[in-house]
């Protein structure tokens, strides 16, 4: 059974670092570009980060761009998102996504095929 699931999520202080895990189970991260993602309550979902399966290509969104960071560990089909300075506004559940090699779509609407259910961030001014 394919499977993403997050972890990593809490509350903080404005300022605070957290890092959020993805980890796949039932299939292979190799082959998958992973794409982190969040939903503020009331707003829509948008694209916070994609990288692509050969780490040749990696996006952030400019809300986040200089404060996070994402990367990859194959060996642990794990894909992490390390979140510095955060912010109030980074309050958010945030979910990862994993789809075939490259971070497609428009803009940072990237197109995943498999979504894990979501962590929740809460950060506190």
């Amino acid at each position: 059974q394919v499977q993403l699931v997050e972890s990593g999520g809490g509350s903080v202080q404005a300022g605070a670092s957290l890092t959020l895990s993805c980890a796949a189970s039932g299939f292979t991260l190799d082959d998958y570009a992973i794409g982190w993602f969040r939903q503020a309550p009331g707003a829509e979902r948008e694209g916070v980060s994609c990288i692509s399966s050969s780490e040749s290509t990696i996006y952030y969104s400019d809300s986040v761009k200089g404060r996070f960071t994402i990367s990859r560990d194959n060996a642990k089909n794990t894909v992490y998102l390390q979140m510095n300075s955060l912010k109030p506004e980074d309050t958010a559940v945030y979910y990862c996504g994993a789809a075939l090699y490259y971070c497609s779509g428009y803009g940072t609407l990237w197109d995943m095929n498999y979504w894990g259910k979501g962590t929740l961030v809460t950060v506190s001014s």
